[in-house]
């Protein structure tokens, strides 16, 4: 199957941000993608970088105006798409959340981010509650999808999860900005990951300059060896688009060797 990145800089006009994902997906089907990803808060500023601000009207239900228009597209051009957006559940809770749509743009479900931090810059518990969905994968027409929304891909525990539920590829919508980490640390971290695990993983990363940070962009795939694929551009908007054979994960270190020797009888008492 085809998978694309689509890796946008967010202006301060949301109509245009969602117009200018909409057509990226256009774009994506042209050039004969499967499946879709999207970086973190695809149409909007990033607000988390404020310690206050009035991000909540723009928050949406899902279903809702913004997740309606994604899902529309997936059915047009049938297209399984992994979106991510700031989420008002209805109740008084808000998350971050990747909502994942079916080719015929029904929706599979909903991944809320479970670990949030605050740090310079990233004062994301002044706006997020913590995930209450667990760490789903999702059967799609392609393949065994799973979601961890940036923060969660620091925690083995999450990529694990993922692992266990038997994903074949981990979609990462991410917002990292320029010297954030070490060089090549976050790379490796997905690398080890999908080796770890046995899984395709797929960042795909914020873009631009903001108020106070600049995205790298540099969104990447890595297979279930933790080899490179596909990188897109730094600093600019871009469409990476690459091959994935799902049926490599089966015969991966990890499904070979590491999950059979396992000791989870253990592991509880260890991480209590």
């Amino acid at each position: 199957m085809r998978l694309a990145l689509i890796q946008n800089h967010c202006s301060e006009q949301r109509t245009e941000n969602l117009g200018r994902a909409l057509d990226a997906m256009e774009r994506a089907k042209a050039a004969g993608a499967d499946i879709v990803a999207f970086p973190e808060l695809a149409i909007d500023r990033f607000f988390p970088q404020h310690e206050a601000s009035d991000a909540r009207t723009v928050a949406e239900t899902i279903p809702g105006p913004t997740a309606d228009a994604i899902a529309d597209k997936a059915r047009d051009l049938s297209l399984v798409t992994v979106f991510n957006m700031y989420e008002d559940s209805g109740d008084g809770r808000y998350f971050d959340s990747s909502p994942v749509f079916e080719a015929d743009g029904s929706l599979l479900g909903i991944t809320r981010m479970v670990h949030i931090c605050d740090y310079t810059c990233f004062h994301e518990q002044a706006y997020y509650d913590p995930g209450d969905r667990g760490a789903p994968v999702y059967d799609t027409t392609v393949g065994k999808v799973g979601v961890a929304i940036c923060y969660d891909r620091h925690y083995p525990e999450y990529m694990r999860a993922l692992g266990v539920a038997r994903a074949e590829l981990v979609v990462i919508p991410q917002a990292g900005a320029v010297d954030e980490w070490p060089a090549g640390l976050y790379e490796a971290e997905v690398q080890t990951a999908a080796f770890q695990n046995g899984y395709f993983a797929a960042l795909c990363n914020r873009v631009g300059k903001e108020e106070r940070l600049t995205f790298a962009g540099e969104s990447f795939v890595v297979d279930p060896s933790g080899n490179f694929l596909a990188r897109a551009k730094a600093l600019e908007d871009d469409l990476a688009v690459v091959d994935l054979d799902l049926s490599r994960c089966a015969s991966s270190h990890a499904r070979t060797l590491f999950w059979h020797d396992r000791r989870p009888d253990l592991y509880g008492d260890w991480l209590a």
